[in-house]
């Protein structure tokens, strides 16, 4: 092998590890506690903030950065049991945020009590955060309601008030709450924006 193609060779290895250090690939060896795996976590976290490239952070960063039962539900798409949930009574206004990757999915002017003992919604507050994906679980046709990154948040069902007649029926795992402050208008669609206090 020439020198030349030598040279470029290690210069494309050396590309790839830095990108893989970047974006968090994991690690053969270091414990849980090492720096390499704190710089995977800090990496992680640096994703989540930017809100970027989010499907590049591996199932075993997850594990770390989430509780087992946030975990359960978002990765393995596992379901809380009804009315436990710590979001289902909530009734304070704000924006529910995706429990891993950090993304505005719903505001509380569109949450509703089903009856059901899920958090429920009428309406998504960024549509593009959504993902929804048929689901034949169960031996039954529902529609699973994911994030754009993958998480699992919940199902939607056709049969919710209106004006959309939608029922967002979510995990209270799935999901953190972010009250509304009067400084910081909720993220999305103006036009959909909760009406001003008189």
């Amino acid at each position: 092998m020439s020198k030349k193609l030598r040279v470029l060779a290690g210069a494309a290895v050396a590309v790839l590890v830095v990108a893989a250090l970047a974006i968090g690939a994991p690690s053969a060896g270091p414990s849980a506690g090492s720096t390499e795996s704190a710089q995977t976590l800090a990496g992680a976290r640096a994703l989540i903030a930017t809100g970027e490239r989010l499907d590049t952070i591996p199932k075993a960063v997850w594990q770390q950065l989430l509780t087992p039962e946030q975990y359960e539900v978002l990765w393995r798409g596992a379901t809380e049991r009804p009315f436990t949930g710590a979001l289902h009574d909530n009734k304070q206004v704000g924006t529910y945020l995706t429990a891993g990757c950090r993304l505005p999915v719903f505001h509380s002017r569109d949450k509703y009590d089903s009856g059901t003992g899920w958090p429920s919604f009428r309406d998504v507050l960024e549509p593009g955060n959504i993902v929804l994906k048929p689901d034949w679980a169960w031996g039954m046709r529902r529609t699973e309601v994911l994030s754009k990154c993958g998480e699992h948040l919940g199902h939607v069902f056709e049969d919710g008030p209106p004006p959309t007649g939608l029922r967002y029926c979510l995990n209270s795992a799935a999901l953190v709450f972010v009250p509304e402050d009067a400084s910081n208008p909720p993220p999305g669609n103006p036009s959909k924006a909760a009406p001003a206090s008189p």
